[in-house]
């Protein structure tokens, strides 16, 4: 106890002596008592005048602040809206409050969205790996388009929401799965593999002298092409050549097809223009056999006034026989080769066959890509050079390699349509909501219009044809202008107000389409279809207009 007292004092002596020689004196008296009391007041003293100067001092600083604020303040609070000042800060903090809120809201719909992308894509791997054999491949098509679909929908809506947070070029602490680059795209509107390899041909080898008159008259030009490729097929059974109608009897071909074209194809004299045959025959040339494949509802559906137009050009010809006595083009039965070898082989030199438009025969045959005839080249009718050309030249000047062909038939088409069961004839409106949807499933940005209606029509059409608030351009061809040089070689030979050669103009545009959207029960579409199936250029989308559904509105009969 006594020690721990002693410390204390001993330290608290060190301390004051301590303090003492920096202030006080040297000479000082030595008695304990009186230097304690002595060093004691002094710096009491010391502490009060120590405090005096800095209360003085404190004082003179306040002084001088409560003078000189006012001469700061005033200023400022006359060229400042205080109020507004304190309300932007409020607004402020309320924003970055909302801005944060709003951040954090977008990043959860993002991994929300990355999470249904997942899952997207998984469905996608475990669903397409094999396409199922009890789905049709357009209803393979549909489901795959609609699911890929919705995952580019996933992709752009995560793009929209991360497109805030872009710094420069990048997106910051975001990844977007990219289905185009993740292998997860693919051609909904492709073209179809049509198995070439696999066809079923005949040789067509023409014996010396041996000819085939093609008779086709139902129709227009369409018709007759259909009806000349089913005579090229009669001529390739029977071993003949095949003696083209002259323009004066029938259309003029040399104008819309190449007849040495399908000579080079098939490699030999196969065809030969009506000129030609006169030539060989001395301008008077006989057709010993003149054979009827119909017999109803007249033999071989040609007229008397036909008969006399093929006299006025030097041919004779006897009485004209049936195939068969009870067959009606209304109802055409189905024909072998070998019911086609047993009525129609003769050792004759010149047969001619009344029109076989209508006639049924091998039809899977026949309807093959490229023809039932063997043949070097991708089809054996098809347009003229001079207006593939033409053609070629319109789609670089006006619609590019992605565009959709429309034949859109109206003149005559509304009654014909009528007696048809389901009619064929829709409503603008209606048909414009089938061609808008093939624009989105085809994703193609321009149509190229084939049509014979009135500008009313079409004008109407063209306003209903839009897709994300986009009007897609409805494109025809337009009338000559001597500025433009798509059509220059038309005009070069003499052929560009031609109906005929301005209706294959439009088949062979048409053909070269992306993809095509033809007239049901039409042979100017079917044409087309024919061309494209042939050239390798038909898609998985091309259909007829609004197919699978009929009109919403048909008008009564007379």
């Amino acid at each position: 106890m006594d020690r721990h007292s002693s410390d204390e004092d001993d330290d608290r002596q060190t301390l004051i002596h301590q303090n003492d020689t920096k202030h006080l004196p040297r000479q000082i008296s030595t008695s304990p008592r009186a230097s304690t009391a002595s060093r004691s007041g002094f710096h009491i003293e010391e502490l009060e005048s120590q405090i005096r100067r800095r209360f003085k001092l404190t004082f003179n600083k306040r002084y001088l602040f409560a003078i000189f604020l006012p001469l700061v303040l005033i200023p400022i609070f006359l060229s400042t809206d205080i109020r507004s000042l304190f309300s932007s800060n409020i607004s402020s903090l309320k924003f970055n409050k909302v801005s944060d809120q709003l951040k954090e809201s977008q990043l959860q719909a993002l991994y929300l969205l990355n999470q249904q992308l997942t899952s997207l894509l998984s469905l996608w791997n475990h669903t397409f790996v094999n396409s199922n054999d009890n789905v049709s491949a357009v209803q393979f098509d549909d489901i795959k388009a609609s699911l890929l679909k919705q995952i580019t929908l996933n992709k752009h809506i995560q793009q929209t929401l991360l497109s805030p947070h872009k710094t420069g070029n990048t997106l910051q602490n975001a990844t977007v799965l990219d289905p185009a680059y993740a292998g997860y795209s693919f051609d909904r509107c492709r073209k179809g593999d049509l198995k070439f390899s696999e066809r079923r041909t005949i040789e067509w080898k023409p014996k010396p002298n041996k000819f085939l008159f093609a008779i086709c008259l139902s129709g227009q030009m369409s018709n007759h092409l259909i009806c000349l490729e089913k005579h090229m097929f009669f001529a390739a059974v029977l071993n003949r050549a095949l003696v083209i109608p002259s323009s004066k009897f029938d259309y003029q071909y040399n104008r819309v097809l190449d007849t040495e074209h399908i000579n080079d194809c098939v490699g030999k004299k196969a065809v030969i223009p009506f000129e030609d045959f006169m030539e060989m025959k001395k301008n008077h040339a006989h057709i010993d056999r003149f054979i009827c494949y119909f017999s109803s509802p007249q033999p071989c559906y040609v007229d008397e006034e036909h008969l006399k137009k093929l006299r006025s050009l030097g041919i004779s010809m006897g009485k004209l026989e049936s195939a068969w006595k009870n067959e009606n083009i209304k109802k055409p039965s189905q024909k072998t080769i070998k019911d086609l070898e047993e009525k129609f082989a003769s050792d004759d030199d010149v047969i001619a066959i009344g029109d076989v438009f209508f006639a049924e025969m091998e039809r899977d045959w026949v309807t093959q890509p490229g023809g039932p005839i063997a043949h070097k080249c991708k089809t054996l009718i098809e347009p003229s050079k001079l207006i593939l050309l033409t053609a070629q030249r319109f789609i670089q000047t006006f619609l590019g390699s992605n565009f959709i062909a429309l034949h859109f038939r109206r003149h005559g088409f509304l009654k014909f349509c009528n007696a048809k069961k389901p009619s064929c004839f829709y409503p603008i409106p209606q048909a414009a909501d089938c061609i808008t949807r093939m624009v989105e499933r085809a994703n193609t940005p321009i149509i190229y219009l084939s049509t014979d209606a009135a500008e009313s029509e079409t004008g109407l059409l063209q306003s209903m044809v839009v897709l994300n608030g986009k009007t897609i351009p409805l494109v025809k061809r337009p009338p000559r202008n001597s500025a433009e040089k798509w059509d220059a070689l038309l005009y070069r030979h003499g052929i560009e107000d031609d109906p005929q050669v301005e209706a294959m103009l439009d088949k062979t545009i048409c053909a070269m389409a992306s993809v095509f959207i033809g007239a049901p029960g039409s042979t100017f579409t079917e044409d087309i279809l024919r061309l494209r199936k042939d050239w390798g250029t038909a898609s998985l989308c091309d259909e007829y207009l609004c197919q699978g559904e009929g009109p919403n509105f048909i008008a009564s009969e007379e």
